[in-house]
């Protein structure tokens, strides 16, 4: 069994011949949109250490989309995902380079030993991915607030351009940003004219041609603004030339072993405690590319009409940026912009992933050279504008609402942090400010989620008219609350104010525990609160359905019984149902106004029931003598659904449950008739089978009346069985009329 789920997990089934065609065509567009911006991710991350280290930068770029285009299709989730080098990942993998770059004097890392903690960073990322994907944390990654995933990404945005300005202009390196571009002089124009030019085709490119990728037209254009610079200047371009291109690539697996013999052998020159801080920079970039992924893999479910597999598509990711890094590539994800050319292409399958992983493979193999040619000022004009489409402009629209305004601050700090410290600590600031969000919406939504009064909810015990008349006179000595969502300190004051008014004025306080998520210690002690208030009012607090655990796995029953809260006492009052919380509530209100019977053992005489209470003593003696009195024992049923019959009963003594059948086996117990009330009128009305179980909760004696017997009087005596059926059609419309105020109370709340 453990084998078929493993090879059912991974198995990478054969496209149909059908769609080969249209998986290679899709896996080649996406390819061109991958590879350029591989290798200007990988540029941008390597260029830090000096025009020395491109060609490097650039054989990553094209490493990471190589190895991510194979492997994680795979084994992924995502059928049409297109996996490469993304610019969260260059954005980050940079500023932790220049970060290591300029560590104190004395303790300066040499470049090989970056790269190791680089490549470190990247292994132990995907790593992290695996585990998330085998733990089931795909799911628990989409929950981050939307203001974070905004801010962060755009600060991502701002910083590939803060990092590619310098290219753009040909300023020196090490330059101070600001004065390089506040300083005209020192721009270097030609850089400038080839990555403009780039810069325009890639915005221009859609608008004239969806045929061939943006990506490919600016860097087209990029080149050929090179070469026609190249022939005008030929003595600048003779001199500068290797400092303008990417320099020479050199395709072939020899390469790519000698980087990672040459990567690791830099292993012992670092000590155990140039790796712990990257723990933390492991963790941000696992989530971080776990997010784009599946931020991208969304977008492809809404295009496709289609459902990703989030856990087994970052398993896939893991293990393909865990290979990648082992062998000196750049890690990345699913990027949006190479898949949605996938898709546009007529991807049909993860093969077409696959194929964009062979091309980008055999473009290194054989094109190595070409890729070397590539402007380096044309990489960041690209690079620039997909770090431009990366920035929300749209949150300027949280601005117009003052409820989305905490939103919009969210967003513009977590961007502020990252450009002056850094992308770890905006990651920081924004979990810190995804738990703010969190209480503030917990706190703006209510945890009443509803909340009636005694006048407006009744218990399933059907009481007669002269005690429903007696409760609902004195509604307000109770109060039923259906708590909601999480009790704990943010909520705690709020709970407090809704229930003011109801403290001063109501005796008993039952809180429904049904749908309350989770319980703290400061909602505890609110709890406690409440309870002394209305002890003091000699009332009580009551508890019903009170969960034995919550969602979050804590004991609800044993916490509060560690705090004296909820144990049966005259302090707070537990039940397991509300129904059964609000019928001892009523016969106490009942008690405390004297209006509880105390001979409720006794049997009634058939005229003493509230039916027929008040008819003419010679209708009760003709009832009478078409009445059989009946005897159940509790627990014994007196009738089952779907039974014929057509008795009318009236509950001389004792107590009588009606309850519905379920199609599970299960019963729905739709009201308790107590002494002196009636049931099974709808069978006596229509002469039909019976609708519900009727059953005995104590010794009960009922009256029994056959419709046949009473219509073989009623023939003889048609007024008297006029006023029968009148009285009968009285007390239903009564019931009827205390039904929907309670349903309009209970729809109004």
């Amino acid at each position: 069994m453990a084998s078929a789920t493993v090879h059912n997990r991974f198995h990478f089934d054969l496209p149909s011949p059908e769609a080969i065609a249209g998986d290679g065509w899709a896996g080649f567009a996406a390819m061109l949109v991958a590879l350029p911006s591989a290798v200007a991710y990988g540029v941008a991350v390597y260029s830090i250490f000096g025009p020395q280290f491109v060609a490097q930068g650039a054989i990553a770029g094209v490493i990471g989309a190589a190895v991510l285009g194979l492997i994680a299709p795979a084994i992924g989730g995502a059928p049409r995902l297109v996996s490469a080098p993304c610019a969260p990942a260059a954005a980050m993998m940079a500023a932790l380079a220049t970060q290591l770059s300029l560590k104190t004097p004395g303790a300066v890392l040499e470049p090989p030993q970056i790269l190791l903690l680089l490549t470190m960073v990247a292994l132990l990322a995907g790593l992290l991915q695996l585990v998330y994907g085998l733990a089931g944390g795909g799911q628990l990654i989409k929950y981050i607030p939307f203001p974070v995933i905004s801010g962060y990404l755009s600060a991502v945005g701002v910083i590939i351009i803060q990092g590619q300005i310098p290219q753009l202009l040909g300023l020196a390196k090490g330059m101070n940003l600001w004065i390089g571009i506040a300083s005209p002089h020192l721009w270097q124009w030609p850089n400038l004219v080839i990555g403009g030019a780039t810069i325009v085709a890639v915005i221009v490119a859609p608008k004239l041609t969806r045929a061939l990728p943006a990506p490919i037209f600016g860097m087209a254009a990029g080149m050929a603004t090179f070469f026609v610079l190249t022939l005008s200047l030929p003595e600048y371009f003779q001199n500068s030339r290797e400092r303008l291109v990417v320099g020479a690539v050199t395709g072939g697996f020899s390469i790519v072993r000698s980087i990672a013999v040459n990567r690791w052998s830099a292993m012992g020159n670092l000590n155990l405690s140039d790796f712990a801080p990257l723990v933390v920079q492991s963790l941000t970039l696992s989530i971080l590319l776990s997010i784009d992924t599946l931020k991208t893999c969304v977008v492809v479910d809404t295009l496709t009409h289609s459902r990703h597999n989030s856990n087994r598509e970052l398993m896939g990711q893991g293990v393909a940026n865990s290979i990648s890094a082992m062998l000196g590539g750049i890690p990345g994800g699913g990027t949006t912009g190479a898949t949605l050319v996938n898709v546009n292409s007529g991807a049909r399958t993860k093969w077409s992933g696959f194929i964009e992983g062979f091309f980008v493979l055999s473009a290194f193999l054989f094109f190595g050279r070409a890729i070397g040619q590539m402007p380096i000022a044309a990489l960041a004009g690209i690079l620039i504008v997909v770090a431009a489409r990366m920035v929300d402009r749209n949150s300027l629209d949280l601005l117009r609402h003052k409820s989305t305004v905490l939103d919009f601050l969210v967003i513009v700090a977590v961007i502020g942090v990252a450009i002056r410290f850094d992308l770890i600590a905006a990651a920081g600031v924004g979990l810190a400010l995804s738990i703010l969000l969190f209480i503030r919406e917990q706190i703006r939504g209510t945890v009443i989620r509803r909340k009636l009064h005694g006048d407006q909810v009744s218990s399933k015990q059907h009481r007669l008219p002269a005690e429903k008349d007696v409760l609902r006179a004195n509604g307000t000595l109770i109060t039923v609350c259906q708590l909601q969502g999480s009790l704990f300190f943010g909520t705690t004051d709020q709970l407090l104010q809704e229930l003011d008014s109801d403290l001063k004025q109501s005796r008993y306080i039952i809180f429904d525990m049904t749908r309350v998520q989770s319980v703290d210690f400061t909602a505890a002690h609110m709890l406690e609160q409440i309870e002394t208030t209305l002890r003091d009012r000699s009332g009580q607090l009551i508890f019903a359905s009170l969960p034995a655990s919550l969602p979050t796995g804590q004991d609800l029953q044993k916490y509060f019984r560690q705090l004296h809260l909820g144990a049966k006492t005259p302090l707070a009052m537990p039940f397991n149902s509300l129904d059964e919380a609000l019928e001892w509530t009523e016969d106490r209100v009942l008690e405390d106004l004297h209006f509880k019977n105390n001979d409720d053992d006794q049997p009634l005489e058939l005229a003493e029931t509230d039916l027929l209470k008040g008819l003419e003593p010679d209708t009760i003696s003709i009832l009478q003598n078409c009445s059989i009195i009946r005897t159940y024992e509790a627990g014994e049923r007196i009738f089952r659904t779907g039974d014929s019959g057509d008795e009318l009963f009236l509950i001389r003594k004792g107590a009588v449950r009606i309850s519905l059948q379920l199609t599970d086996g299960r019963h729905y117990n739709v009201t308790t008739f107590a002494r002196g009330d009636f049931f099974g009128d709808m069978a006596f009305l229509d002469r039909g089978n019976r609708s519900a179980d009727a059953t005995a909760i104590i010794p009960t004696e009922l009256f029994e009346i056959s419709r046949r017997h009473f219509d073989e009087i009623a023939r003889d005596r048609p007024v008297m069985a006029t006023r029968v059926f009148e009285v009968l059609a009285g007390a239903l419309a009564v019931r009827l009329r205390y039904a929907d105020v309670e349903l309009r109370a209970i729809q109004d709340a």
